[in-house]
Formats: structure tokens, C-alpha cells, sequence
């Protein structure tokens, strides 16, 4: 009997012809092995698990884990369980590994926040390949100076190269969601800036982004203030023009800025 999808787990599953499409843009080998967050009816689980090593899958609805674990071959593990709840050393240990996954929109960017942590905490992770609301897609590969850059794209495009694999209509999910998708595919790497503390980086990024749209001046203060200096001292510190707004600092000038501050680790 095919499982009917369930509102509050934010099911909607893929079709199969898109399924096959998404296989082609992971383009997994026999040697990888993989993390798929939530599997669902398994429509992509059964397109990978013959070609890869191994596949741990982690499904939260407990209906849709008694159904996979009937039909599923030897080399995939379904895991019960919520993937924000999920400790990824449970498969770091063997090696590299992979991720794929059909998100719920809800959970996608507390997903790859736990992802870029679980790298900066030397997890053996190396690629995702994740499928998530268009806009979520939007703010990941925003670029500064657009309308989309904010905290999501600068965390991200720190430790990962963000490549837009394919776009997805409604119709290739269902029920059919009432929003276009899209996937991309993030390539974990090591910082592409250096910054003295990386924890320093990201209070000061949370909090001159909560004012985006103001001079780097007005957005600073606050945050300089609680570290003993002013925005002006910083600002002239970090060699930045003050009158800037936040959402068009690059990756480096954030860096400089941050460097500038006592650490917080």
C-alpha cells in the first residue's frame, strides 16, 4: 500500500521521472557512501542504493520506516528519527561520506546549518546534494549587493561552493507543494577567507544583518559597543567605508571586520 504524504512532517514526494534526473545530478559511485534525509516511500533510496556502498537513511514518520525496512537491499540502514536530532559521527567514523535529500521546506536551513557544523567540527562530510524551496535556493547562492544576501548565503558560502543543479516545478512532487523547487549542490571545503574566530564572525554577521538595509555605521554600533570600542573606531580599523550598507560586504571585508574584535570562543 503507498503511504499517503502527511502535512506535519511537510511530505511531499518526489516524482520518478524526477527522481532519475536527481540521480544524474548526484552522480554517485559504488565507493560512496551516503546520508539521505528523509527518504520518504524511498523513490530516490532505491535509485542510489545500487550504486553506491552504503546508505543510511533517516526518515522521521514511522509509518514510511516500517514500509522501506520491508524491500530496502543490505547496504541501507533506515534510521527512525528526526535528521536535526541525528548525530552524524554515527557514520563519520567509517570515512567520507555523502548527502542527499528531498528537505522539508520548514527545516531546510536549520538542515544545512547543521550540516556547515558538522564540517567545521572536522566531519569527513564532503558534498550535498539537497532539494528545497526555490527561495531558500535564492538566499544560499545570493551574491552581495542583491536582495537575497544575508546571513544563509555568507554561512554557507564560507565552507561550501554552491552550484544550482536543477529547478522543479510543483508538479514534480506529489501532493504538489504550492512553491517552486530547486536543487543544489554544496562541495564542503575549508574557509575560502581566513578569520582569526569564526564564532566572532558569526555574532557580528547575525547582527549587522538584523539591519541590513542601514549604513555599516548604524548597524555596527551596537555590536562595537558590547565589545568596548565604537563603529567608527572599528570600521576605520577594517579599512571599510562606514556609509555602505551591511548586505554589501564581501566575504573578506566581513572577515576584516570581524578581526577587529576580541574573540568569542
Amino acid at each position: 500500500m503507498q503511504r499517503r504524504a502527511k502535512k506535519r512532517y511537510g511530505q511531499h514526494f518526489l516524482e520518478p521521472a524526477w527522481a532519475d534526473r536527481l540521480v544524474g545530478a548526484i552522480a554517485p559511485t559504488i565507493r560512496d557512501r551516503f546520508v539521505e534525509i528523509g527518504p520518504g516511500r524511498g523513490v530516490l533510496t532505491r535509485r542510489l542504493a545500487p550504486r553506491v556502498a552504503h546508505l543510511t537513511a533517516v526518515e522521521i514518520d514511522p509509518d514510511m520506516v516500517a514500509a522501506l525496512s520491508q524491500d530496502l537491499p543490505g547496504n541501507v540502514n533506515i534510521v527512525h528519527g528526526d535528521f536535526l536530532d541525528f548525530d552524524l559521527g554515527s557514520v563519520a567514523g567509517a570515512g567520507p561520506f555523502r548527502v542527499a535529500g528531498n528537505l522539508p521546506y520548514n527545516a531546510a536551513s536549520h538542515i544545512v546549518l547543521k550540516l556547515l557544523a558538522a564540517r567545521r567540527l572536522g566531519s569527513p562530510l564532503t558534498d550535498a546534494t539537497l532539494m528545497i524551496q526555490r527561495e531558500v535556493a535564492d538566499r544560499i547562492a545570493a551574491h552581495p549587493g542583491t536582495r537575497d544576501y544575508g546571513t544563509l548565503s555568507i554561512f554557507v558560502q564560507f565552507r561550501a561552493t554552491v552550484t544550482r543543479l536543477l529547478a522543479l516545478p510543483p508538479g514534480a512532487f506529489r501532493p504538489a507543494p504550492k512553491v517552486h523547487s530547486a536543487v543544489i549542490g554544496l562541495r564542503f571545503h575549508d574557509p575560502v577567507v581566513h578569520t582569526r574566530d569564526e564564532a566572532t564572525l558569526e555574532a557580528l554577521v547575525r547582527s549587522i544583518f538584523t539591519q541590513r538595509r542601514k549604513t555599516l555605521s548604524n548597524a555596527l554600533a551596537r555590536f562595537a559597543e558590547a565589545h568596548g570600542t565604537t563603529a567608527r573606531e572599528a570600521i576605520a580599523r577594517a579599512s571599510l567605508d562606514g556609509t555602505r550598507r551591511p548586505e554589501t560586504l564581501q566575504l573578506t571585508e566581513l572577515a576584516r571586520l570581524a578581526d577587529v574584535f576580541p574573540s568569542q570562543s
